[in-house]
């Protein structure tokens, strides 16, 4: 199981997750992100993103092919959902009150997912304030939680574990300004009992290990890759 790997991460401090975007790929360049995975010790692929225009079934085969690192759909919306995928993070976003991200989008894919028999992990998509506007926002219709108000990021957190989710996701966006602070996790982590993922605004070893050291059971990396591929194995091996 997938969900397995969110839990725990064996000798590994975390397990270090690689969002792949498939609007920012050809199939050339996906078998090339697929090697770069492979040879850095990337533990699992998020394949998705907040607007996407392009091939997705196409590219998401084309990415199987040529690895063996679990692939999870992490869909930004329902017309991005595919039946290929090895699990899906079906997200609903708590820290907003649009019913679409909540629930919507759920409602249009469930037969469809159901199918497919993969590997379902819900989980809740809590936005924090990054220092800018990212396309998440934007796309969902919904404002972040600000950085500071630890408490309310903390109780939002709280109750998606009490409505029955699997995981929690804390999210400063594609391109943040600033990544996740360190406190934030440090208190969702001493509150719940879930799986703990953390992306947006990670760009260098030092601040993974940080988010690591705080207690995050997941990290989560992607476009400081497209900038800067050099560092991906750098970053997995904060993160482990």
């Amino acid at each position: 199981m997938i969900y397995s790997k969110l839990i725990s991460s064996g000798s590994k401090k975390a397990a270090f997750a690689l969002l792949v975007d498939p609007d920012k790929h050809t199939e050339y360049s996906i078998k090339d992100i697929a090697c770069k995975a492979e040879k850095a010790g990337v533990d699992i692929l998020f394949f998705g993103g907040s607007f996407v225009k392009s091939r997705i079934e196409q590219l998401l085969l084309e990415l199987k092919r040529n690895t063996t690192i679990p692939v999870v759909l992490f869909p930004g919306n329902a017309i991005q959902f595919t039946g290929t995928a090895d699990a899906i993070l079906l997200l609903s976003l708590i820290s907003g009150r649009n019913p679409e991200y909540l629930i919507g989008n759920h409602v249009i894919v469930s037969h469809a997912l159901k199918e497919s028999g993969m590997e379902i992990i819900p989980t809740g998509y809590i936005l924090i304030e990054s220092g800018i506007t990212t396309a998440v926002q934007y796309m969902s219709n919904t404002m972040a939680i600000p950085s500071h108000k630890v408490d309310l990021v903390v109780a939002t957190a709280l109750a998606g574990q009490q409505l029955g989710l699997k995981a929690i996701y804390l999210e400063a966006g594609s391109g943040a300004a600033n990544p996740i602070p360190t406190e934030v996790i440090k208190e969702v982590r001493k509150n719940i009992d879930l799986p703990l993922i953390v992306g947006g605004g990670l760009r260098s070893p030092e601040q993974v290990a940080a988010a690591v050291e705080a207690g995050a059971n997941t990290i989560v990396v992607g476009n400081v890759i497209e900038q800067s591929p050099e560092l991906l194995s750098q970053l997995v091996s904060a993160t482990h």
